[in-house]
Parts: C-alpha cells; sequence; structure tokens
C-alpha cells in the first residue's frame, strides 16, 4: 500500500491537505495526425492506476465497437468521447483530463492533429506549461510537427518532451530514435524553447510511458512520468501588478467596487494604484472576497476592489501601480494564429477582445506570413485557414495591455468576426507602433510646411491653405 493510500485510510484530511498544496503542471499532448495522443494519454492514467472500474468497463465495450487497435481494449477512448471521434478514430475537440502522483497534479489537454483543427490546439497550448510533442517513428518530423512546434513556441511554452512513439513498430531501432532526434533539434534551433527533451516510446505497449521498458535498455533516461514529475517548470510570472477590470459591482447605493482577477504581483490594502488608459489615481479602501475581506490580494486571485475615491472606472481598464504602468496604444503588431476558413483581409473592421476590454479595429498590413516548415518569413497580403504571421493593428480606441512575452495573462487578445461574432483569430502583442492618429498629424505638419516653403518660394502658385480648413 502506498504512503498515500494508508493515509486516506487513516487520516483523509491530511490526506486532502497534502494533496491540495501539491505543484500543478498543465501540459498538452501534441502532433500530427495518429502520432498516438489520445493512447498515450490513456496509458498514463492505466498503468498509473488513475481509471476507476466504470471507466474500464465501459472502455471495453465501446472497444469492442470502436476499436483501432486490435487489443483488448483501446485506450484512446479514455479521452476521445465523442461520438464522432469514436467513429472516425480521431482527436476533435480538446479534452481535459486530471490525474495526481505522490509528487504533482496534473492538469491534460489532448488535442487534435488534424490540420483542420489546428485552432483547438492553439486554445489548448494557451494554458499550458510543457507540451508533450509525439512524432510517429515510423514517418519522422512532419509538417504538423513542425506548425504545432512553432504555435508552441509563440504561445510562451519553454519546456517540451518529445515523445518518439511507436517504436514497438520499428523493432526498437536505436539508429531511428537518433535520427529523429537529430531532425528535430536542427529545427527547434530557430524557435524560443529552453528545455528539450526526448523519450522513445510505445504508448500502445507502454514502454517508457509510466514503467522503464526493457526493449530500449539503449535509452539512459527517465520514462515519460518520471520526467513529468522531475521537470522543473520555468513559471517566471511578471511582478507588476495587473488587474482587468471585469465587473463594475453595485448592489446597492452604498458599494461600488470593481471585479476581476489579478492577472499579475500583488495589491494591499491602502496601495496607490493608477487606472489606465484614464490615468487617474487612488488608493485601495478594501479588498473584498465572498468570504470576507481580506489584507493582500496576488495573482490568481478574483477579488473586488474598492477606493478611497470615486473615481470613472469601467469594463475592461486595467490597474496598475503608478510605477509599473503597462502600455497604453491604439497600434502594435502582433503574432496571429488565423482560425477562419475565410481569410484575414486588411483594412477590414473585426472586434478585438484583450481580457475583459472589446473594441473595433482592423489589420493594417500583414507584415509577413511564417513558413511552418522552414520558419522563413514571406511577404502577403492575407493569413488563410491555420496560417500564421505578424501584423500590424489599428485600433479605434486605446487599450491597455503588456508584450506577450512579458505577460501572457495581458498579452493575448482574440479577433472577432463583427457578423458573425465567431472567434476567427488569435493573437500575441509584439511592439507597439506608432499610432494612425500621430501618422496623421505628422503628415499634416509636414503639408503645412510644404505648402509654406512653396508659397514663399512660388507665390503665384495657387497651393491650398490646410491651415484654414
Amino acid at each position: 500500500m502506498s504512503p498515500s493510500s494508508e493515509l486516506i485510510a487513516t487520516d483523509i484530511e491530511s490526506y486532502l491537505k497534502i494533496h491540495e498544496n501539491k505543484d500543478i503542471l498543465r501540459f498538452l499532448t501534441c502532433g500530427s495526425v495518429d502520432d498516438g495522443k489520445s493512447t498515450l494519454i490513456g496509458r498514463l492514467l492505466y498503468d498509473s492506476k488513475m481509471i476507476f472500474e466504470d471507466q474500464m468497463a465501459a472502455i471495453e465495450k465501446d472497444s469492442k465497437r470502436f476499436n483501432t487497435t486490435d487489443e483488448a481494449f483501446d485506450l484512446a477512448l479514455l479521452v476521445d468521447g465523442l461520438q464522432s471521434e469514436r467513429e472516425q478514430g480521431i482527436t476533435i475537440d480538446v479534452a481535459y483530463r486530471y490525474f495526481a502522483t505522490e509528487q504533482r497534479k496534473f492538469i491534460i489537454a489532448d488535442t487534435p492533429g488534424h490540420e483542420q483543427y489546428t485552432r483547438n490546439m492553439a486554445t489548448g497550448a494557451s494554458t499550458c506549461d510543457l507540451a508533450i510533442i509525439l512524432i510517429d517513428a515510423r514517418h519522422g518530423v512532419q509538417v504538423q510537427t513542425r506548425r504545432h512546434s512553432y504555435i508552441c513556441s509563440q504561445l510562451g511554452i519553454k519546456h517540451v518532451i518529445i515523445a518518439i512513439n511507436k517504436m514497438d513498430i520499428v523493432n526498437y531501432d536505436q539508429d531511428v530514435y537518433q535520427k529523429i532526434k537529430k531532425d528535430y533539434r536542427d529545427f527547434a534551433e530557430q524557435l524560443k524553447f529552453k528545455d528539450i527533451r526526448f523519450v522513445p516510446i510505445s504508448a500502445l505497449k507502454g514502454d517508457n510511458v509510466v514503467n522503464e521498458s526493457t526493449n530500449m535498455s539503449w535509452y539512459p533516461g527517465s520514462p515519460l512520468l518520471k520526467l513529468l514529475n522531475t521537470v522543473t517548470i520555468d513559471r517566471r510570472v511578471a511582478d507588476a501588478f495587473r488587474f482587468q477590470v471585469q465587473y463594475v459591482n453595485r448592489p446597492n447605493l452604498d458599494f461600488r467596487g470593481f471585479s476581476g482577477t489579478v492577472a499579475s504581483g500583488d495589491i494591499r490594502v491602502g496601495d496607490t494604484i493608477a487606472v489606465l488608459p484614464s490615468g487617474k489615481r487612488s488608493q485601495i479602501k478594501s479588498i473584498v472576497t465572498f468570504d470576507g475581506d481580506l489584507e493582500k490580494a496576488s495573482a490568481g486571485m478574483a477579488v473586488t476592489l474598492t477606493f478611497n475615491d470615486e473615481i470613472d472606472v469601467g469594463r475592461g481598464d486595467m490597474l496598475v501601480r503608478p510605477h509599473e504602468p503597462c502600455l497604453v496604444s491604439d497600434s502594435f503588431d502582433a503574432d496571429v494564429v488565423w482560425m477562419s476558413e475565410e481569410p484575414l483581409y486588411a483594412d477590414r473592421e473585426y472586434l478585438i477582445k484583450a481580457g475583459s476590454k472589446l473594441t473595433s479595429g482592423h489589420v493594417r498590413a500583414v507584415n509577413f506570413k511564417v513558413d511552418v516548415n522552414t520558419l522563413k518569413h514571406s511577404e502577403s497580403r492575407q493569413l488563410s485557414l491555420n496560417e500564421m504571421g505578424e501584423c500590424r493593428f489599428i485600433l479605434n480606441e486605446k487599450i491597455p495591455f503588456d508584450q506577450y512575452d512579458d505577460n501572457r495573462n495581458t498579452g493575448a487578445f482574440i479577433i472577432i468576426d463583427r457578423l458573425t461574432n465567431a472567434t476567427v483569430g488569435a493573437g500575441m502583442i509584439g511592439q507597439i507602433t506608432e499610432s494612425e492618429g500621430a501618422l496623421r498629424k505628422q503628415y499634416s505638419e509636414f503639408e503645412l510646411e510644404f505648402n509654406a516653403l512653396i508659397r514663399k518660394q512660388y507665390p503665384h502658385w495657387g497651393v491650398r491653405d490646410i491651415s484654414k480648413d
């Protein structure tokens, strides 16, 4: 009996307390079609004894109808729960599963491999700390492998485990493993990953998933689950206080608070804050929660803040410390993952939703499109479904934000079609650019100076004086 099992039997409250304080690791599985992502998660849960008897009975029953592995039961059915997924033997939507070991708690996102569902994969990756990228040992690095790796890199994931799957089909050949390892390292040199680890596995047979494989004694590393338990995640969270107002809470005449979740940093009663983009300042009067008032709120906490002064604050405004302001602009460059079958068009109006702030704007230009095979930049006037590139956005009003590399919570946004209200793209903010209003002002000043010079040199020319317009 494990220590946890003994503790459950003798002191359930202590067990729950230990479980509550465990570190949480969010990771996703991604890669090309039929690389074995769902089977891998099923194997992790099965060999870790995290599947209940009723779940096993349901899987065994469904395996008689949908089995794609010729085994007693198909472990992929544990996460592929949609009827269409089971009939086709593919993953369509993101499926989340939860399990825990003695060391950690895990939240797993199983994402689709098909190109048409790249948007689902990007959604699953947006909240993860680590990615397990599966590669079929028979086929090596594929286009979807590169696309998913690039998306993970752009979304700020720094830690990846490259699981080279189906080693049983290639007779556990070490040379196959080494070649794929070299090919992926060559490709990943251009990505932003800080920690890349490789492990040869067979999700179907269980080799190197939870237990070490006797068939691959040449592999000197740890099984996949041990890597997940021991990897040190670089959760470099921004220290600057960021709080985006989601709701103005006014239950009666005597209370007016501003509700939201602390995106980063912390705040205490009495601290001075600034409201952006207006720049108004006040002090925190109270930090209100359902369980009572607090003296301090930190990242991840949902709270309602009240101020000493009656200042104008609305949904989408950002609360910051005055000496740690975020960026405020109506123009910026951003990396975009396009998710709609209708292409992104420059100069077409879209809705832009950054956190709780909803405004409108357009893409001034597509700066470049990224070739996922070579990661080279090419000129383009639009982005099609599942394509990625950098675009310049011009908004109809200034909004507060951070660069995505500095703060994932306040540096991301989604693009919404104004007619259908469908989410058509996701963006990660990079550099701010000169606003269109500022450019127009500069142009007008230049035109004034130019016309004045022309009138002085050639007074008989009929030059329009725009200063009188």
